[in-house]
């Protein structure tokens, strides 16, 4: 095996990123302090073409240099918009048809490897604060509260890993049914 060259690679460049279809999925940054943390859930979003994300509440914004230093160029492709209420979102972006999926550890909450897509629905995927989670008022507010599996003896994933993780299984999912 030959590993490729970045020129092999055949990726679109940012005005075909912004011209493409996008996936039926939006992220919401509840809160988030780290830029890196930010940086890294922009360049994930521009993997799976998202379709825009969301930052809300003490989530920085770019520009930033912190914030570039991870998304590598990410936060040009990606839209995204600045909330100051993460409820008020969610309220509006359940009266626009999305469902609201809070990634947290929380009663009730489906196991990610158990969660049902439908392909014909758009999801907006919650990610809170590194120390809170998500907070309860947004969990609340929820359709559900999705949880990641962990079998070792910490309590959390950061946010960044995550994202990756959720993003990516959503993605995976709907677009095996699209198949």
């Amino acid at each position: 095996m030959r590993k490729l060259k970045n020129e092999e690679l055949n990726r679109i460049d940012v005005e075909a990123f912004k011209e493409a279809d996008k996936s039926p999925i939006v992220i919401v940054l509840d809160n988030i302090r780290s830029l890196n943390n930010i940086g890294s859930v922009f360049r994930t979003s521009d993997a799976f073409l998202i379709e825009k994300i969301y930052l809300c509440g003490i989530t920085a914004q770019p520009p930033h240099k912190d914030i570039r230093k991870t998304a590598l160029g990410a936060t040009e492709s990606v839209a995204w918009e600045y909330n100051e209420s993460t409820v008020d979102l969610v309220k509006s972006l359940t009266v626009d048809g999305y469902t609201i999926l809070a990634i947290e550890q929380a009663e009730n909450a489906i196991m990610l490897n158990n969660l049902e897509i439908d392909a014909t629905k758009k999801y907006a995927l919650v990610f809170g604060n590194e120390v809170k989670g998500v907070s309860q008022e947004v969990v609340d507010a929820s359709h559900s509260v999705i949880e990641i599996p962990q079998y070792g003896t910490k309590h959390s994933l950061n946010i960044s890993v995550s994202a990756g993780v959720v993003i990516w299984d959503v993605w995976s999912k709907m677009n095996t049914l699209k198949a």
